[in-house]
């Protein structure tokens, strides 16, 4: 098994916040993963010995300078009612709606879901705010989250 039913999930409170509802449809397409197969996912496509952003190593592509090419913040547009991204996230991944994504939280923690699904429910993402990758299935563009409400946009090798 590779997932934990939402309904199980110890932090599924984030997408079922009364201010930020989700439709039952998105809910089904929001799939947390066991531990075993997030760390699978994690060390394929983050780090083999990290398990927080807070601990990368020089030869982690995310903690390399070189990796990053713009940043803004994403807390402005999170508080206000518009439920769209942040302009600047928006205008650099362009994938198509039917990309899998992987929210990446650390090694024992990663959600998958959709493109498509990731931009009707990113605020519900960000109610964990300390660092998480936003990671594209076989694509570079990669976005990281922080809880002073700033994000970084880059690319992976």
């Amino acid at each position: 098994m590779n997932y934990i039913p939402l309904s199980e999930y110890k932090k599924a409170w984030i997408f079922r916040h009364r201010d930020l509802p989700l439709s039952a449809e998105d809910l089904e397409q929001i799939k947390p993963m066991t531990e075993k197969r997030a760390a699978e996912v994690w060390s394929q496509n983050v780090s083999r010995q990290s398990t927080h952003y807070t601990h990368f190593c020089k030869g982690d592509w995310a903690g390399q300078g070189n990796t990053w090419e713009a940043s803004g913040s994403w807390q402005g547009a999170w508080d206000s009612d518009d439920m769209a991204l942040p302009e600047e996230l928006a205008a650099f991944i362009q994938w198509d709606d039917n990309t899998v994504v992987y929210f990446c939280y650390e090694s024992d923690h990663v959600i998958q879901t959709t493109w498509e699904v990731f931009k009707r429910a990113w605020k519900n993402f960000l109610f964990m705010d300390d660092g998480p990758l936003l990671i594209g299935r076989k694509r570079k563009e990669v976005a990281q989250f922080f809880e002073n409400g700033q994000f970084k946009l880059g690319r992976r090798p």
